[in-house]
């Protein structure tokens, strides 16, 4: 008798089973929602976390973290004056050109890509070498305005192409000194370029002798004084074949840069370039420019929590699509915070980093989650440090949402009659079974 009562009871238990609970296979999943998560870092970049494919058939969603910085250099503003050397040195040949051609050029770049889309910029050009008229050497008049300010490029670069290479000595001093008056008082910032390929051997005001102390201090002093009026001193030196040569008395070139300029780790004054001629377009159109304008932008030290919910750990499996294009990210989730982290030492103008994974719903998945609305993820925390070396910390639980159907069990007209009739024959049975055996228990008792 037992042995029927647990037969029926097993059949009860198999009949139900397979009504209460749902089948994988006929399991539907479909996206409720398709919201991007946006967190927005600095003035342009962003964070975004969103759905970027689905596969309903085979149950499975491809979600994508991307970080993007699209932060804008600034432009410079304010005024700046390019002070050119035009000595008979700037013509001598070098690769097939002239280091005349070279610097002319470069200064020509530069002037371009400063006053490119910028209206808060005014450019001047002054040379300088020593007067043709000898009784003029050692004065302001060894130097000559190319240019007044202006933000015109042809006007500039027509300008600085008319230069003429015919002083025989290098007064860097004078050309410095006349620069300087043409700042206006109102500018909110002040630059100052010096291009020159030769030891200064003369100076305003200077003792007479070439490549004297006295031409040393002076134009030292000046270089000094520059900066201490609030203009940015960016000072290109090229065309030094020989340091040790000595042009005059018992100082070699080598020393009286030093002297004069200091060296590019311990300048005098301002930035100080100290380069050979193949150097010279790289500096000008690269190295000064990217000194002028502060174009770093990039973030640092980002990490990036994704956390999931319990339903998703427990009922989706989880799984990289590639590796993520910049940085290192968790091999896999982390059971004790439900969570991966994405870490980026650094990311520059114009980088994207990216990183894709999969969640698929097991075979094995709880059927208690049918019919629920399913977050994806349940937040993402960011933190970062900005270009001004800030830390931030953002966050946001914006996320897509799944759900998961199972069709109603549809039965043909006797099929459900058939099903209803041993439903209740079943357990009518049962019944019947349990009063017998309370029964037998009781005459046995």
């Amino acid at each position: 008798m037992k042995k029927k009562i647990f037969l029926i009871l097993f059949l009860i238990i198999i009949l139900m089973a397979n009504f209460s609970f749902a089948s994988y296979s006929t399991v539907s999943m479909t996206v409720v929602e398709e919201p991007v998560c946006t967190i927005e870092i600095g003035d342009n970049s962003k964070f975004e976390k969103r759905l970027v494919s689905k596969d309903l058939t085979n149950k499975e969603v491809t979600l994508q973290l991307q970080v993007t910085n699209e932060e804008v250099a600034d432009k410079l503003t304010g005024e700046a004056m390019i002070v050119i050397d035009n000595s008979e040195s700037m013509t001598e040949e070098i690769s097939g050109t002239t280091r005349r051609d070279l610097v002319f050029e470069s200064a020509k770049t530069l002037v371009s890509n400063l006053l490119q889309d910028n209206t808060a910029l005014n450019v001047g050009i002054v040379s300088f070498s020593s007067n043709s008229d000898t009784s003029k050497e050692g004065t302001l008049e060894d130097a000559f305005l190319i240019s007044e300010m202006s933000n015109d490029v042809t006007t500039l670069t027509n300008a600085i192409s008319n230069i003429q290479t015919n002083g025989a000595r290098t007064d860097l001093d004078a050309g410095i000194q006349l620069a300087t008056q043409y700042f206006t008082d109102n500018a909110t910032n002040k630059y100052m370029i010096v291009l020159t390929d030769g030891v200064p051997n003369i100076a305003v005001n200077y003792d007479g002798s070439y490549y004297s102390d006295d031409v040393i201090s002076k134009t030292r002093q000046t270089l000094i004084n520059t900066t201490n009026n609030g203009i940015q001193l960016f000072t290109m030196l090229t065309g030094i074949a020989d340091e040790n040569f000595v042009p005059i008395g018992d100082k070699s070139y080598g020393e009286i840069i030093s002297e004069v300029f200091g060296s590019q780790e311990s300048p005098t004054a301002g930035n100080f370039y100290y380069v050979t001629d193949d150097m010279i377009e790289e500096t000008i159109t690269n190295t000064i420019y990217e000194d002028l304008i502060p174009t770093d932008k990039t973030f640092t030290d980002f990490t990036i929590v994704d956390y999931f919910p319990q339903e998703i750990i427990d009922n989706f499996e989880f799984a990289y699509v590639s590796n993520a294009t910049h940085g290192n990210i968790s091999a896999q989730v982390d059971p004790t915070t439900n969570s991966i982290t994405w870490t980026i030492p650094e990311l520059a103008i114009g980088e994207t980093a990216t990183v894709q994974y999969t969640l698929k719903l097991k075979e094995d998945f709880d059927s208690s989650i049918v019919n629920k609305i399913l977050d994806t993820n349940e937040r993402v925390d960011i933190s970062y440090t900005d270009p001004n070396g800030a830390t931030q910390e953002k966050t946001s639980d914006v996320t897509p949402k799944l759900r998961l159907t199972e069709p109603p069990a549809v039965l043909p007209a006797a099929g459900k009659t058939i099903l209803i009739k041993f439903v209740v024959l079943a357990s009518g049975l049962l019944v019947f079974s349990l009063i017998k055996l309370a029964i037998l228990n009781k005459k046995m008792n």
